[in-house]
């Protein structure tokens, strides 16, 4: 059974920039603990945050509209979005749902902070 709990942790910042990890499965619970960390990183001056998924075990549907609901609220706060990590399957669904429109996505978090 999968365990329905996301963890985010800053796993590297660089100027305005920031690295943010995503452990376990990511599902409509994790909005309030997902939007905290965003919102602590822009409080804290960074425009630009990487979502680290190499340690994502599970997103569902609801995780999906929940990257969706972020990229609004990121718009709101004037911040820029990228992903990195993302497996071939998650890889596929960005493609599907048009994400990889919204996220710059990168292999590593290494090579999206270099570029960002």
């Amino acid at each position: 059974m999968t365990d329905h709990h996301a963890d985010f942790f800053v796993e590297a910042q660089t100027g305005s920039s920031a690295l943010l990890g995503v452990k376990g499965a990511l599902t409509n619970a994790a909005e309030a603990d997902l939007m905290a960390a965003v919102n602590a990183l822009a409080d804290q001056g960074v425009r630009t945050i990487i979502l680290d998924f190499s340690q994502m075990s599970y997103m569902s549907s609801t995780g999906i509209g929940l990257l969706v609901t972020l990229l609004v609220r990121a718009k709101r706060l004037d911040l820029h979005l990228a992903a990195c990590g993302l497996n071939e399957h998650y890889r596929e669904i960005f493609a599907l749902t048009r994400l990889e429109e919204s996220f710059a996505v990168f292999d590593t978090g290494e090579e999206a902070l270099a570029v960002l």
